[in-house]
C-alpha cells in the first residue's frame, strides 16, 4: 500500500466513527420523550373514563326507547323480576310483545363490564334503570359515579 491509499483508508475510519448519536445525546432524547408521555397519558386516561361515562348514559338511553316500545306494545313495564331479558324474549303475560326490542339478541353489559340495574316500579319513576360505574359500587365521584336512567348528563 501506498501512502495515500493508507490516508484514505485512515480518513474513512476516522469518518465512519463520527456517523451515529452519541450516548448523551440518547439520553436526552429518552427524557424529553418520557416527560411527553408523563403530560399526555394521564390526560388520555382522563378521556377514556369520560367516554365510558357518556357511553353507558347513551346506552341507558337506548334501553329507556326499548322500555317504552315494550310498554306501548304490552300496557306495562316488565317487572323487576323480567327484567331486562324481557327486551329480547317475550316474557309469560306479555300478549302485546313484539319484540324483541333491542338490535342485538343479547341484553350489553356497562362499559365495565357489569350488568345494568334495572327496577320496576322504581323509586325514581315507572322504572329505574342505572350502573354503579368504575367501582360497581353505589356512589362515588368521576368515574365511579353512578350513571341513572332519572338524571341527565352533566
Amino acid at each position: 500500500m501506498n501512502k495515500n491509499n493508507i490516508e484514505r483508508v485512515q480518513k474513512k475510519d476516522t469518518h465512519d466513527s463520527e456517523k451515529g448519536f452519541t450516548l448523551i445525546e440518547l439520553m436526552v432524547v429518552m427524557i424529553i420523550l418520557g416527560l411527553l408521555a408523563a403530560l399526555v397519558v394521564p390526560r388520555m386516561f382522563g378521556r377514556i373514563g369520560q367516554a365510558k361515562q357518556k357511553a353507558a348514559h347513551a346506552q341507558i338511553e337506548l334501553f329507556g326507547t326499548a322500555l317504552d316500545s315494550f310498554r306501548l306494545d304490552a300496557g306495562r313495564y316488565p317487572t323487576s323480576s323480567e327484567g331486562l331479558e324481557s327486551l329480547i324474549t317475550q316474557p309469560s303475560g306479555s300478549d302485546g310483545w313484539n319484540g324483541p326490542y333491542l338490535k342485538k339478541n343479547e341484553i350489553p353489559a356497562d362499559p365495565w363490564n357489569n350488568p345494568y340495574h334495572y327496577e320496576s316500579p322504581g323509586k325514581h319513576g315507572d322504572y329505574d334503570l342505572y350502573t354503579f360505574g368504575a367501582d360497581n359500587s353505589e356512589g362515588g365521584e368521576g368515574e365511579n359515579e353512578d350513571i341513572v336512567s332519572w338524571k341527565s348528563m352533566k
